[in-house]
């Protein structure tokens, strides 16, 4: 899979994107990300990619030209199957989706900033929107770094264990049944006898039932 990344602060996903899962994939050229700096494609002698907006009001607003520039740039040698705008008002991203998008070959991400972009790039450049949540952070970066690792997890041979995917919460629409491991008895809080049993379908119904109530309790919209 190869994921590119358009930003105005590419250093931000240094941490993410060095660490942990997602080295783990990049080191066995499971995924490829690039980083774009939207500043670079821009004409203005002080790389400026804001203005103020039309009408007025407070805030800046990203350009048009050096955004569409960009993914022309980019275009030119790839074929995208999804250009994704991060914006707090776009679809809810969801596990169902994590796993349609782990399944693609292009991704380009489109990172927000300040007010937003010139609502022109929404309309004639984008594929699809997607949001994090019901709030609104400085920027798209954090969203894109949270989503990508959503996604990438997923794809074959990233995890050690393939299975451990399968058992993620909201991948059946349950969230996932409480996990212990040793030792089986601490600070007079014990394991439920249950899963010492070494009896698997007890311990698969008992697994499923937790997850059915922990879903009631926490997500009952899941269930409809």
């Amino acid at each position: 899979m190869q994921i590119d990344i358009l930003t105005l602060f590419p250093q931000i996903f240094e941490g993410p994107f060095t660490e942990s899962i997602i080295k783990r994939a990049i080191e066995r050229e499971l995924v490829q990300i690039n980083l774009h700096n939207i500043r670079d494609y821009s004409l203005s002698k002080h790389k400026n990619v804001d203005d103020y907006p039309f009408g007025g009001g407070a805030g800046m607003v990203m350009s048009v030209e050096p955004i569409h520039r960009c993914l022309s740039a980019l275009s030119e040698d790839n074929e995208y199957d999804e250009v994704i705008y991060l914006s707090p008002d776009g679809e809810p991203f969801t596990q169902k989706i994590a796993n349609q998008l782990s399944g693609k070959k292009k991704l380009a991400f489109l990172c927000g900033h300040y007010k937003g972009v010139d609502e022109r790039v929404r309309e004639n450049l984008i594929t699809r929107e997607l949001s994090l949540g019901d709030f609104v952070l400085t920027g798209g970066e954090l969203a894109a770094a949270a989503m990508v690792d959503a996604i990438v997890r997923l794809i074959p041979g990233t995890l050690n264990d393939e299975t451990s995917a399968l058992s993620d919460s909201f991948q059946d629409d349950l969230i996932s049944p409480p996990v212990y491991t040793r030792p089986a008895e601490y600070n007079g809080w014990k394991v439920p006898e249950v899963l010492l049993s070494g009896h698997q379908a007890k311990i698969d119904e008992w697994r499923h039932e937790q997850s059915v109530k922990r879903t009631q309790e926490r997500r009952p919209k899941l269930l409809e």
